[in-house]
């Protein structure tokens, strides 16, 4: 287990409200093909701090790659309001185009 591993479990268990933490976290777990435990770091992140745009991409493209769309679709969709309440452009289109290759 990576040291930058257990530094965000740490951080996490121990309260931190920071979203770059679980972020990390998630990303972490996905890395190393935790997807599971990547997906509830993902949930809490979202429970936590729904305008955090990056999460949404990466969860959704985390999931239709575990053939699960439409839990992707569901995480793409909530993206996408979010990235528009929060006028980011990119990450809009980036979440759009995530959402198409999932209806191809």
């Amino acid at each position: 287990m990576s040291k930058r591993l257990l530094f965000l479990e740490k951080t996490t268990r121990e309260g931190s409200t920071d979203p770059m933490a679980w972020y990390g976290l998630a990303m972490e777990y996905k890395a190393c093909g935790r997807h599971d435990e990547a997906l509830a770091a993902f949930t809490t992140l979202r429970e936590r701090s729904p305008d955090y745009v990056a999460m949404y991409l990466m969860c959704g493209t985390m999931l239709t790659g575990l053939s699960r769309p439409e839990e992707a679709r569901a995480w793409l969709e909530a993206g996408i309001g979010a990235a528009s309440r929060a006028r980011n452009a990119h990450a809009e289109a980036e979440l759009r185009t995530a959402l198409d290759e999932l209806d191809d």
